[in-house]
């Protein structure tokens, strides 16, 4: 079967790979269309669109932007225009949510006794500041292990370095992504099925959903296409890779029916 991966992280957001290394492991994955969808950014899709483009890889431009109605209910944005007034306004603010975020979680951590300093964490920082760069901060003093066991411990809600996030919500997101000419799609739906509004998001222009991802079980994939076939939904594969030492090194490539990859290649390749 084909091979598709339409969500990954750089070092832009909080991937621990550089594009360059990203889109060389998924040349050696076979991956044949690829994004990257960094957090409220797209510093990262000219270098990508050139080094995919150089390893023969079809290029899809994108970017995964929070809301602020869960901490993992994202929306992906695909072929956004980057110059478009409203969606720069908006990651921009996004990212300064994030600042602020970052500021206050260091410091309930340093109440709570965990020795790390805004210093520590912001020089991590390439361009956009997120929990994993907290995390990182806290394991390279060697308080914990890893990233996954820093947020275990300290940076879940009900830890004392939990600080919700604010922002915009799901469908304010969609109705950005849609007049910067995007197509918008609900990424890792499985891990947020409490969380699902179908009626109101499709209402706000919902191009799509991310059926294949690793956690997504065979049950969880079948209910998701379902709703896509029942809401004339579009449907994508992502593994959110993050790269080695994030605790979330999900390998790239995900295999896809063949009508899936022509549908993909049909609507979102350009």
């Amino acid at each position: 079967m084909p091979i598709v991966d339409l969500h990954a992280h750089t070092t832009f957001s909080d991937g621990t790979s550089s594009p360059s290394e990203v889109v060389h492991a998924y040349l050696m994955a076979g991956v044949q269309i690829m994004s990257i969808t960094d957090h409220d950014t797209l510093e990262a899709l000219p270098q990508a669109k050139e080094l995919t483009k150089k390893a023969g890889i079809l290029f899809v431009p994108g970017v995964e932007i929070s809301s602020c109605e869960h901490d993992h209910l994202h929306i992906l944005g695909y072929n956004i225009d980057p110059q478009n007034k409203l969606l720069k306004e908006a990651l921009a603010q996004n990212r300064e949510n994030r600042n602020i975020r970052a500021k206050k979680i260091i410091k309930q951590l340093q109440e709570a006794g965990v020795n790390i300093t805004e210093e520590e964490v912001f020089k991590l920082v390439r361009n956009v500041a997120s929990r994993a760069h907290i995390a990182d901060a806290i394991r390279n003093k060697k308080i914990t292990s890893s990233r996954q066991e820093a947020f275990r411990k300290f940076l879940i809600p009900g830890k004392p370095g939990y600080v919700p996030n604010e922002g915009l919500k799901v469908c304010e997101v969609i109705s950005i992504i849609k007049q910067a000419g995007g197509k918008a799609f609900m990424a890792h739906l499985g891990i947020v099925q409490e969380y699902w509004n179908f009626p109101a998001w499709v209402n706000s222009g919902l191009d799509g959903i991310e059926v294949y991802y690793p956690s997504h079980k065979q049950a969880m994939r079948e209910e998701l296409l379902k709703l896509a076939k029942k809401y004339n939904l579009l449907i994508s594969a992502g593994s959110d890779h993050h790269g080695k030492k994030s605790g979330r090194d999900n390998a790239p490539g995900l295999q896809v029916p063949q009508e899936v990859f022509d549908s993909i290649k049909q609507n979102l390749c350009k």
